[in-house]
C-alpha cells in the first residue's frame, strides 16, 4: 500500500474539564519537519510531542494545532486574589485621605496588572497521558486519510510504469531492421568513397562488428525490464514509507531510457524512447507525493 504525504487528521476529547481539540495537516517534505502551535499548558510536554509524531507519521511537513478551552473558554484565567487584596486596600487608603467615592472598585482591580493572567500551570502527567491519546487519534486519522490519497497514486503509477514497459516491448521489431539499415548505409558509403574493388572485406566487418557493438542496447533493455519489475516489487511490500527508494530505481530507469535514446540511430526507436520519458516524468512527480 502506498500512502500520500499530504493529508489532514483530527481529534478530539474532554480531559479534566478541559476540551482538547489536536488538528494535524501534512505536506510535502524531504525530512520530518513539525511546526507546532501549543497552548502554554502543553509546552513542558512538546518534545514528547514532536517525538510522538515522529513516529507515527515519519516524513512530511507537519502543522500540529492544538487548542486546550475550560469552560468554553479558549485560554484558561486564574486570578491572583492576594495581589487583588493588595490593590485594593492601596486604593481605599487613597480613597480615604481623599475622600474620593469607591466606585467601581471591582473593574479597576481586575484590570490591574497580572490580577487575572491566563494559566500558565504545566498540565499533570495523568492528564497529558489522556491528551496523548487525543495526539495518536489525531495521528492515525491523516494516516487514514494518506492512505485513502496513496490509492489514487498507485493506480497512476502503475499504469505510468506498465506503459513504459509496453513501450520497451515495442522496440524489438525495429531492432533487426536498424541493424540492417545501418549495415547498408555504411556499404553505399564506401562505395561511393571508393571503388568497391578497393575495399578489404575483413577489415571492412571488422569495423561493422565494432560500429554495430557500440550500438547494440540489448543489455540496456535487459536491465530497464529489470528496473520495471523491481518498481513493481517495491509497491507490493508493507513497507510504509517507499517513496525515496521508488524515487532511486526510477532514476535508474531514465538511464537506461536516455542511453536507448542515444544508441537507437533510428527515427522510430526515437518516438518510443520519446514517450518512454514522458510517462517517466510523470511518474516522477507522483513520487514526490508518496511517504
Amino acid at each position: 500500500m502506498l500512502y500520500s504525504m499530504t493529508g489532514f487528521g483530527r481529534a478530539e476529547a474532554t480531559v479534566n474539564h478541559r476540551q482538547i481539540v489536536v488538528e494535524l495537516k501534512a505536506l510535502n517534505g524531504k525530512q520530518f519537519d513539525v511546526n507546532t502551535k501549543l497552548p502554554p499548558i502543553l509546552r513542558s510536554w512538546e518534545l514528547d510531542i514532536r517525538s510522538l509524531l515522529a513516529s507515527k507519521l515519519m516524513r512530511g511537513t507537519i502543522d500540529l494545532n492544538i487548542t486546550v478551552k475550560q469552560d468554553g473558554a479558549p485560554k484558561p484565567m486564574v486570578i491572583n486574589t492576594d495581589l487583588a487584596v493588595f490593590y485594593y486596600n492601596g486604593m481605599k487608603q487613597i480613597a480615604e485621605k481623599t475622600g474620593l467615592a469607591e466606585d467601581n472598585v471591582l473593574s479597576t482591580l481586575m484590570r490591574m496588572p497580572e490580577v487575572v493572567a491566563a494559566d500558565q500551570d504545566v498540565m499533570p502527567e495523568e492528564e497529558w497521558e489522556q491528551v496523548r491519546t487525543v495526539v495518536i487519534a489525531a495521528a492515525d486519522d491523516l494516516m487514514t486519510h494518506r492512505a485513502h490519497e496513496g490509492e489514487a497514486l498507485l493506480r497512476d503509477i502503475t499504469a505510468r510504469i506498465a506503459t513504459i514497459e509496453a513501450l520497451h516491448e515495442k522496440v524489438l521489431p525495429f531492432e533487426a531492421e536498424r541493424i540492417e539499415r545501418v549495415r547498408n548505409r555504411i556499404n553505399q558509403w564506401l562505395e561511393d568513397m571508393v571503388s568497391k574493388e578497393k575495399i578489404d572485406s575483413n577489415r571492412l566487418e571488422q569495423e561493422m562488428i565494432y560500429y554495430l557493438e557500440r550500438m547494440d542496447f540489448s543489455e540496456e533493455k535487459m536491465r530497464l525490464r529489470q528496473h520495471c519489475t523491481y518498481f513493481h516489487s517495491i509497491i507490493s511490500e508493507n513497507d510504509m514509507a517507499i517513496g525515496r527508494k521508488l524515487n532511486f530505481v526510477l532514476q535508474e530507469i531514465g538511464r537506461e531510457i536516455n542511453t536507448l535514446g542515444s544508441k537507437a540511430n533510428h527515427a522510430d526507436i526515437q518516438q518510443i524512447v520519446i514517450n518512454m520519458k514522458d510517462e517517466l516524468e510523470k511518474a516522477k512527480e507522483q513520487v514526490l507525493n508518496i511517504l
